[in-house]
């Protein structure tokens, strides 16, 4: 008698991966919370150090969306020029509420933002970075 097999699960596409860095805990956790409705991985860091300590060990992300105020010894543009200058073809969103000139010469997504619209935005950058990678 020949044995029955269960069908095989076609393999699921790894979600989008999102690193949100934000030193203010209420909003980190309202956009990571928005992103992960919409099926992202999100990692969160409250510096922008602690954000670059996570790159470069090499953990995958497909977009960062970081705030430009932060403490510690970098901005979040100056995390996003070296992340710039380190992985090229990294998604790097910079938001702020009130902005300085520097090195980042990017658009500024200006807080406050919306929420849903701004995870949407976010979403389809980080599933079209997946499909170029």
């Amino acid at each position: 008698m020949k044995s029955l097999r269960e069908p095989e699960a076609a393999p699921q596409a790894a979600p989008a991966r999102i690193l949100v860095v934000e030193d203010d805990p209420l909003i980190r956790f309202a956009i990571a919370e928005a992103l992960r409705d919409l099926g992202a991985s999100v990692v969160e860091a409250a510096t922008a150090d602690e954000a670059w300590q996570y790159l470069t060990g090499g953990e995958p992300v497909d977009v960062i969306f970081t705030d430009y105020r932060m403490p510690g010894s970098m901005t979040g543009a100056e995390l996003a020029v070296r992340v710039r200058r380190q992985f090229p073809a990294l998604e790097v969103v910079v938001t702020s509420g009130g902005f300085e000139p520097c090195e980042w010469t990017e658009p500024i997504k200006k807080k406050p933002y919306s929420l849903a619209k701004t995870a949407n935005d976010l979403m389809q950058l980080a599933l079209a970075t997946k499909q170029k990678g």
